[in-house]
């Protein structure tokens, strides 16, 4: 795949190596040069220097023959006309934008962007460990409304049936890991001991999830 990412801080930097690392190809944009150091030799793809929405080094970067672009700088306005531009003007297939204020993630999602929320994530992730440490997390989805997490069936569950796990609306089993293989499960699906279950849960109802693990 041809990626092309805005921001060559920690996070573009991380991704970019770990993308070329994969094979990919990688053009990295952003106005500060000395920001490329953090790619460290290992990285195989190209430096552009130039802004967020500098057409010119999108252009240069590849953009109109990219698959996918990431704007990962910490301004979130810059972040939202790079991937607009990306979108619209571009076509990009797939696109990924960084936003701090998770609050304007709506914005973003009107115009059909998928938004990360390191704000948000951090802040969800904190609060379950302080509130419900008995639970590993997987997955946040909004701003933290709904959890997957991730849970090693004990000994109690086994034999009985996913129907008895689940609770409409609130908690939902959405995978089973059986032995390095995953599956997802019907209601009558018998849990064994061993197994890894995913379940996606409303954060009103992880009290609940953690009371039936930890009676």
């Amino acid at each position: 795949m041809r990626i092309v990412i805005v921001g060559c801080g920690a996070e573009g930097a991380h991704l970019a190596r770990a993308l070329s690392l994969d094979g990919h190809t990688v053009s990295v944009i952003d106005e500060r040069p000395e920001s490329f150091e953090m790619l460290g030799p290992a990285f195989k793809g190209r430096c552009i220097e130039g802004r967020a929405f500098d057409r010119q080094a999108l252009l240069e970067a590849g953009i109109d023959r990219a698959d996918g672009f990431a704007a990962l700088t910490d301004n979130d306005n810059a972040n939202l006309v790079s991937v607009v531009a990306a979108r619209r003007l571009f076509h990009v297939p797939k696109v990924v934008a960084r936003v701090l204020n998770p609050q304007r993630a709506a914005l973003y999602h009107r115009f059909g962007i998928y938004t990360i929320s390191p704000t948000a994530w951090v802040a969800s992730q904190a609060k379950r460990v302080l509130t419900h440490a008995g639970l590993t997390g997987a997955l946040t989805f909004g701003s933290g409304q709904v959890e997957m997490v991730e849970v090693a069936v004990p000994p109690r569950w086994a034999g009985h049936p996913v129907e008895q796990i689940a609770q409409p609306g609130e908690i939902v089993v959405a995978a089973i890991d059986r032995g390095g293989r995953a599956f997802v499960p019907s209601q009558a699906t018998l849990l064994e001991e061993g197994d890894v279950i995913y379940i996606s849960a409303v954060a009103s109802a992880l009290g609940r999830l953690e009371a039936m693990l930890h009676p």
